[in-house]
């Protein structure tokens, strides 16, 4: 397995580089725009998935880096929460509901078999 030198290379990173940017899209559209408490909160949310995965993997310690992998995971798990949030206040039609779950759900997977990765590099050292 090649070695990964940077974060921007990981996969885990680009997908929630994405998925925060298509959660910036969709909360600079119609009422969602304007409601600033959760367009702020998912945002950051959003942001904190990738920021995480970034700052772990900068660490250089695979256990440092773990924990950082589970806390990308939690603010995956926040952002589609908020999106059922945003559904159900009207704010985003089904379908762009639809796909940002799914990008959530990807991530999320990403980051999972990447914990499972370095769980083992862990146990490993």
């Amino acid at each position: 397995m090649a070695t990964v030198e940077k974060f921007e290379d990981l996969i885990a990173w680009q997908r929630a580089r994405s998925l925060a940017n298509c959660i910036y899209r969709a909360t600079k559209r119609g009422t969602f725009a304007r409601d600033f408490g959760l367009s702020d909160q998912i945002r950051r949310a959003a942001v904190s998935v990738m920021s995480n995965i970034a700052e772990g993997f900068e660490r250089r310690s695979p256990a440092d880096f773990h924990r950082f992998l589970v806390v990308a995971k939690a603010s995956c798990a926040e952002v589609r929460s908020q999106l059922y949030v945003a559904l159900d206040a009207e704010y985003l039609p089904k379908g762009d509901f639809d796909n940002l779950v799914q990008q959530t759900n990807e991530v999320s997977r990403i980051i999972g078999g990447l914990q499972t990765v370095v769980a083992k590099h862990r146990k490993a050292a």
